[in-house]
Parts: structure tokens; C-alpha cells; sequence
């Protein structure tokens, strides 16, 4: 064993009873901002298996403005267990002493965590249908967790909607990232804010993918990290938010139920009836705070902890949340530029070429040889790629047309990341009307022409192009 896999041991053999050995600790596929990772021990009744959650790289991070932190996630989870929630047990907070860095050890649960497969699988065909009503039994339960007497209140966060908007605008701009389209949606959430309600505790990432799901239904609620108190309804817009709805857009409720199903079982736990227009103001947010956390992630690949090949993969993904702003405040007419073939000093092999034969390496042969996080990673490493060879065919032209619009709409000459900086303070500061003439085409065309580089087959970019 490693050093790591050495200490996790002897931590499991202090708190878990009955333990014997530890056989394995697999890091898990997926978690961008925590590791998880199934541990296989036994113990004086056989094999069993546990599960952890981690900081990334083993960091004794402390909580910030943005999460509460891991040893609070772990209460959180305790508390929603003890109010009905499907939680798993926990049976150990880390700390320094145990020398891993900061998480907690619980109790391993069977069913369905990937987003995607729980639309597909077979299995999960029965229950399927009824998720969006349990999903909003669930999130009434949480949302009557009295923070105060539980003892939650002094770990977690309080904002108003309007602090949450602009806390997300100001961290996208700490990024030297001018995103127009994301200025744009903050502008328009703070002019269509809804009327603040008593704060409750909000999970705040409660969406496909954050769940996990058996032929019985949601067996956990998973990833409390960034819970906080406030409006409860940013848990229902959120879940409704495109991202996590994996390709199937026509269905509201995390691309497996209707929104009148989970407005319904909200009603039946909790006797309150919401507004869909309430939803929709926090489903557009949810898009919008994807949006910055996808930033975000570019930020961490260039500074660190976590320099892996899946964080810049995840920046790209910025555009399609931003397309899906278009899709619900602007929508319209677009006109996509057209693939040009891209240059090279030599006849053979071209850019494309070169690019063509690393990504189907990576995406047959490396992932044919390996499993688990290798074989993840080397998909996302070959799906980077793809962006590059799209961003050689149509990044040229589509730079040339954002360009020419900017200079029209700003009735200015320069460089265009200039010109974008330019249009992105003129919405900062509130110089430039949301109802300006051409400024919702400008955008929907940027995005838009984006999206068809960064991912064509996003169910927003097909909405968008239809």
C-alpha cells in the first residue's frame, strides 16, 4: 500500500467496528471540486464496501463563502437523515489527526449516481415516471429542516436572491474571462427578481446526477457542499436547469419528469403550492451559475490544487449554460458560420490530422487497455480535442463575424477582445440597456456560434438552431 492507502487503513481501523483489513480505495470517476472514492474492507462478517468523501489532493481547505465545508456536509447529511431524507450513515468525520486531509467515511449505497444512465436504464424504466414527484416530496422535507434548532445556522451562509446574483457576478469578475452573455443574464435577474421569503435551508446542487436512484426510487441525496440558507425554490429551478436534464430538454424535471409532477409532490409533503414563474427566475439563475462555476474551473486547472485534464474541459462548457440563457430570455433567429479547412505548412499530415490520430488513440486504444478514472479521463482528454479541430474549422470565421458585430454595436474600431471588454464593462456599469438595438442578436449569434465549437450536440445548441 501507499502512503495514502497506509493512513486511510489504520483511520478505518480505529472507527470502523469489526475491521479487519482494508482491500482496496478506488478514487471514483467524476467529483470536479471533491474526490470521491469506494474503499472495499473487511471486516468479521465478510466484505463490505464504504464510501468517502475528500478534499481535492488531500487539502485541510477551510469553509468559504461558497461552501460550508466538508465536516458541515457531513452534518447536513445527518440531519437530513434524520428528517426523512434518503442518506447514507455517516460513521466518521476526518481530522487532522487521522492525516488525509479533510472528509468523511460512510456507509456504501447501491442504485444508479451517472445522470445519464438514470434516464436510460432499463431497470429504472418502472420508477422513472415518478421521480419528479418523490424529488419534490424530498425537497419539501429539506426545506422544513429547522436550521436553527438543528444546530445548521451558524455553519451556513444567509443571502438574500439579490446577494446571490451578484455574489456569482463578482466572482466572474475576478476572471480576465469578458463573457458578455453572462453580464447580460445578471442584468436581467436583477431586474426580475422575486419577493424574498423567510430563508430555509437550500441544498442548492438537488439535479440528476446528484442523486442516486434504484428501481425504488432516490435512495440518497448526494454533494451537500454548497448548501446554504435562503430561497427554497433555486432547489426546484435547478433541478429544472438544462444542464442536467442530458439531452432530453423536452422533459423539465432532470430530463426524466414534468414540472407539474414535482410542483405536486412539493404541495402534498409541504401543503405549499409555487408559482411557475418563480421556478423559471431560478432556473435561468442556475443556468447562469453554472455558467461562472464552469469559469471557475479554469481558474483552478491554471493555479491548482487539482490540474487535471477534466478541469479545462468543464471551462468549455460555459457556453452551452450561456445558450441556454439565450434559449430562455432571448431567444430568436441564428445564423451559423461555416466550417473552413484549416491550414498547414506541409501536405501531409495536416493540424487536423495530427489532432484526428492522438484523439482516436485516446478514445480507442487508450480506453480499450484501461477502466475506472484512466478510462474516464483519457474520454474527456479525446473530447478536448474535438474542440480543437472544431475551433480550427470555425473559430476563425466565427471570431471575424463577433468582430464585425461588435464594432457595429459599439460604433468603435479595435481589436475584438477590445471590443468584448468594452461591451462587457458597458453592462457592468449599466451604460448599455438591456433593449438596446442589436444587442440580443449580437449575443444569441456569439453564443450560439460558440456552442457549435464547444459542443454541437448540447440539447440548448439544437434548441437554439431550430
Amino acid at each position: 500500500m501507499n502512503e495514502f492507502e497506509t493512513k486511510l487503513a489504520a483511520v478505518l481501523e480505529r472507527t470502523i467496528p469489526g475491521f479487519r483489513q482494508m482491500i482496496s480505495a478506488e478514487r471514483l470517476s467524476g467529483g470536479a471540486s471533491q474526490e470521491t472514492y469506494r474503499i472495499t474492507i473487511e471486516d468479521d462478517a465478510g466484505q463490505r464496501l464504504l464510501a468517502m468523501r475528500r478534499a481535492v489532493g488531500g487539502q485541510y481547505e477551510m469553509p468559504d463563502e461558497t461552501r460550508p465545508g466538508l465536516p458541515v456536509e457531513a452534518m447536513l447529511m445527518q440531519v437530513a437523515r434524520k428528517a426523512g431524507v434518503p442518506e447514507p450513515e455517516v460513521f466518521h468525520v476526518l481530522d487532522r489527526s487521522d492525516d488525509i486531509g479533510l472528509g468523511f467515511i460512510m456507509e456504501w449505497l447501491d442504485g444508479e449516481t451517472l445522470g445519464a444512465r438514470i434516464l436510460k436504464a432499463p431497470e429504472l424504466d418502472e420508477i422513472r415516471p415518478h421521480l419528479a414527484r418523490q424529488c419534490g416530496q424530498i425537497l419539501a422535507r429539506i426545506h422544513a429542516i429547522d436550521p436553527v434548532a438543528t444546530g445548521l445556522a451558524p455553519h451556513l451562509e444567509t443571502m438574500s436572491n439579490e446577494q446571490f446574483v451578484l455574489k456569482m457576478w463578482d466572482q466572474y469578475k475576478e476572471f480576465t474571462t469578458p463573457a458578455p452573455m453572462i453580464d447580460f443574464t445578471a442584468r436581467w435577474l436583477l431586474e426580475n427578481l422575486p419577493p424574498e421569503g423567510t430563508p430555509r435551508l437550500v441544498h442548492n446542487d438537488f439535479r440528476n446526477g446528484n442523486l442516486m436512484v434504484s428501481p425504488e426510487g432516490v435512495t440518497a441525496v448526494l454533494d451537500w457542499e454548497v448548501c446554504h440558507l435562503g430561497d427554497p425554490i433555486r432547489d426546484l429551478g435547478w433541478i429544472c436547469t438544462n444542464s442536467w436534464r442530458f439531452g432530453r430538454r423536452e422533459l423539465a424535471v432532470g430530463g426524466f419528469g414534468e414540472l407539474d409532477d414535482l410542483l405536486a409532490g412539493y404541495a402534498e409533503e409541504s401543503g405549499t403550492h409555487i408559482d411557475p414563474a418563480h421556478v423559471k427566475f431560478w432556473e435561468v439563475f442556475g443556468s447562469y451559475w453554472w455558467a461562472v462555476g464552469c469559469l471557475k474551473m479554469a481558474e483552478h486547472w491554471r493555479n491548482g490544487p487539482d490540474q487535471t485534464v477534466e478541469r479545462p474541459g468543464i471551462a468549455r462548457r460555459s457556453s452551452e449554460c450561456q445558450v441556454d440563457c439565450v434559449n430562455l430570455i432571448i431567444p430568436g433567429p441564428v445564423v451559423l458560420v461555416e466550417a473552413q479547412e484549416s491550414m498547414s505548412s506541409i501536405d501531409m499530415p495536416t493540424i487536423d490530422e495530427l489532432l484526428v490520430s492522438v484523439r482516436d488513440f485516446l478514445r480507442n486504444d487508450v480506453r480499450s487497455e484501461t477502466e475506472g478514472r484512466t478510462n474516464f479521463m483519457s474520454l474527456v482528454a479525446s473530447n478536448s480535442l474535438d474542440i480543437v479541430i472544431r475551433e480550427l474549422q470555425l473559430g476563425p470565421r466565427h471570431l471575424e463575424g463577433e468582430h464585425q458585430r461588435l464594432a457595429a454595436l459599439l460604433a468603435t474600431t479595435g481589436p475584438v477582445m477590445d471590443l468584448r471588454w468594452q461591451l462587457t464593462t458597458a453592462l457592468r456599469d449599466g451604460s448599455m440597456a438591456l433593449d438596446h438595438p442589436g444587442l440580443a442578436e449580437h449575443l444569441r449569434t456569439t453564443v450560439v456560434n460558440q456552442v457549435a465549437i464547444d459542443q454541437p450536440r448540447y440539447s440548448g445548441f439544437t434548441a437554439a438552431t431550430t
